[in-house]
């Protein structure tokens, strides 16, 4: 007996002699809201910026996140550009992660369709217009403003996002360098985007197409999309494709960005 006394003597003391210091709470970035004229309403902006940004004076490439709210993409893709960028992995340089938070991402990435079908099943849709503009007239020179920012910028986008990549490759190529492109929607509209002409830009460097598994329909048109660009005759980018196979909708995402970081940015480090 008494030695389970003395055993329970000792752990009792042990616990009083552990001391806790109050919880930081763990930042990855910035969040901050904008008044959207384009849209009408406000929104929010989640910022990754690199381990260094605080501590020189040098300038980043920026990565627009499309679904880039914290509880989708953001977190994910900011430990990828996170983990890419550092000295003994050198996939991708140091960048500023800009993450879209969504308000009606079914309004926001989608142009109106001619399809009754679509109407009825996504009633909000038809957005991507005043969207695309918010892109271009008021978050890009905000970040330009806020940031220390260079020329290189990348926008990601997947499924409905993939589908706003897609038109913004097509129509406005000229607002990014590089396009990650994956699971596009391009059932959209009875598969209008595909027929639309590729707008010649120099700006474009490089477009990445990545789907996995995910239905005849959906594989497909990735293909289709990426044979387009590739035949492109005014073509001065490089076009990239990747297909995982053992992977479906919902967890291509991940696997396709680091892919896409792997052949858009590490050849030219």
């Amino acid at each position: 007996m008494k030695p389970l006394l003395l055993l329970l003597s000792l752990l009792s003391f042990s616990t009083l002699a552990i001391t806790e210091s109050a919880p930081i709470p763990l930042s990855i970035g910035e969040q901050w809201q904008f008044e959207s004229t384009a849209l009408g309403e406000s929104r929010t902006i989640n910022v990754y910026l690199p381990l260094s940004y605080h501590k020189g004076e040098k300038d980043y490439p920026v990565i627009y996140l499309l679904d880039g709210s914290m509880d989708e993409d953001f977190i994910h893709i900011s430990g990828l550009v996170q983990f890419g960028s550092f000295s003994w992995v050198n996939q991708l340089p140091e960048s500023i992660v800009i993450g879209i938070a969504n308000v009606d991402r079914k309004r926001d990435f989608t142009y109106p369709s001619s399809d009754d079908i679509d109407r009825r099943e996504l009633p909000t849709s038809g957005g991507s217009a005043a969207f695309i503009k918010m892109l271009a007239e008021e978050l890009q020179p905000l970040i330009a403003s806020k940031y220390r920012t260079r020329g290189q910028q990348t926008l990601i986008g997947q499924s409905l996002g993939g589908l706003l990549a897609t038109e913004v490759l097509l129509t406005k190529p000229e607002l990014f360098n590089h396009y990650v492109i994956i699971s596009p929607s391009l059932w959209w509209d009875k598969r209008g985007l595909l027929s639309q002409p590729y707008k010649h830009a120099p700006q474009v460097k490089s477009v990445y197409v990545g789907v996995g598994k995910e239905g005849e329909v959906m594989t497909e048109l990735a293909r289709v999309l990426h044979r387009k660009l590739a035949q492109e005759p005014q073509r001065q980018f490089s076009i990239h494709f990747g297909y995982f196979e053992q992977l479906d909708h919902g967890d291509t995402l991940h696997l396709a960005v680091y892919d896409a970081f792997e052949k858009l940015f590490r050849p030219s480090l």
